[in-house]
């Protein structure tokens, strides 16, 4: 490592959403510059490559302990954080998610004391609009956020919706870094069949999702025309899901995925992306799928309008407006023109303005910022 290489430390969710995601590319890209970076989850993040030069990592394992072992996870993240930031000498957290991430990085840091590592924390969506909405939390949340030494969100929607649901001041800067894809490897299959009519759905398969939406669009779809739908991903609403596919009968043009590394291919062969979500932050499954050329249909609500301009990389609808959403499917099935110049738009935009290495260099500016001893920390 060079005198001017920093010592990160990652704390992310293991799962499949965005921001597991988000955290991998960030901490891959940092290694490959130089720098490095240790991870912490209860297993490796779906997407993070442990046989890239650079990164190692450290799982967080349940307390050994009956009695508090389901709520201790926040615990065990602070006492591999203490041993790691002493062992390797870590200049910073980057914690994904106020919560448990957040707590676990403060509490570490109560422990180490001036030799602690400077911590930034990213905020999401959920640990904002659901668990910092919640009037129980609120405080707590807040607390968590203001514990650190900066703070990102990947759309100006959720740094608002954190400022007016945390009762933050203004001056608790939140930077807005907008998520980002290797465009490089998502990137439009030119061998493809031009027309396939493949609706695809990808996400972490929860109620705000709405995929039961994914699939009564997709019934109205396949009741005026040919078509396939393919659902990505796994997590407790998948059963709802199935059952609702076998009630409609629609067993014979849906196929489940489940969770897949390889999305890319999967949104390679795709003609439409669909996310009727109630709520998203940023909307990275919608990015990917244009980076893809491959145009959205989507929910009119959070960070989503950021990403998707509606009407020409894809089209916005109301949450829950099941019949408008079906028809813009349906348009964009049945229209090549219209395909063909939403395919290209998007494609350009994902280019354009969500380019994974611009994201990195202002993430890493960050970084020595907060590690030279600037604070953004403001109750």
């Amino acid at each position: 490592m060079s005198a001017d290489s920093l010592r990160i430390g990652v704390a992310c969710f293991s799962t499949f959403g965005g921001s597991g995601v988000i955290a991998s590319e960030i901490g891959m890209a940092m290694a490959r510059r130089g720098h490095h970076v240790v991870f912490f989850s209860d297993r490796p993040p779906a997407r993070l490559d442990l046989s890239c030069r650079g990164i190692s990592f450290h799982p967080v394992a349940a307390l050994n302990y009956p009695v508090p072992a389901q709520s201790s996870y926040a615990v065990s993240l602070a006492a591999e954080m203490v041993e790691v930031a002493r062992t390797e000498k870590l200049d910073l957290l980057h914690v994904h998610y106020a919560v448990p991430h957040a707590f676990g990085a403060h509490l570490a840091r109560q422990v180490l004391g001036a030799t602690a590592p400077k911590i930034l924390t990213t905020l999401h969506g959920t640990d904002v609009t659901r668990i910092g909405a919640d009037p129980k939390f609120t405080s707590l949340v807040r607390f968590a956020v203001l514990a650190g030494d900066g703070i990102t969100a990947p759309s100006h929607w959720l740094a608002e919706e954190a400022h007016r649901q945390l009762d933050l001041s203004r001056e608790s800067r939140i930077e807005v870094i907008p998520n980002f894809v290797d465009t490089s490897r998502f990137c439009p299959d030119a061998k493809a069949p031009v027309a396939r009519r493949v609706v695809t759905h990808v996400s972490n398969f929860r109620l705000l999702k709405r995929v039961e939406d994914v699939v009564r669009i997709f019934a109205r779809v396949r009741g005026e025309m040919p078509a396939k739908l393919h659902l990505a991903g796994d997590g407790p609403e998948r059963s709802h899901v199935e059952a609702l596919v076998s009630l409609l009968g629609l067993a014979d043009d849906v196929t489940f995925f489940g969770e897949r590394v390889d999305v890319a291919k999967i949104l390679q062969g795709s003609d439409v992306f669909l996310l009727p979500s109630e709520t998203e932050s940023f909307g990275l499954g919608a990015l990917e799928a244009m980076a893809c050329g491959v145009p959205v249909v989507a929910s009119n609500v959070g960070g989503l309008p950021e990403v998707v301009w509606d009407g020409e990389t894809g089209f916005l609808a109301a949450v829950g407006n099941i019949e408008a959403m079906a028809k813009h499917v349906r348009d964009l099935l049945a229209d090549p023109d219209l395909h063909a110049r939403m395919s290209r738009a998007a494609r350009t935009r994902a280019e354009e303005l969500f380019q994974l290495d611009p994201a990195v260099d202002r993430y890493q500016a960050v970084y020595r910022r907060l590690v030279g001893g600037a604070s953004h920390r403001t109750v």
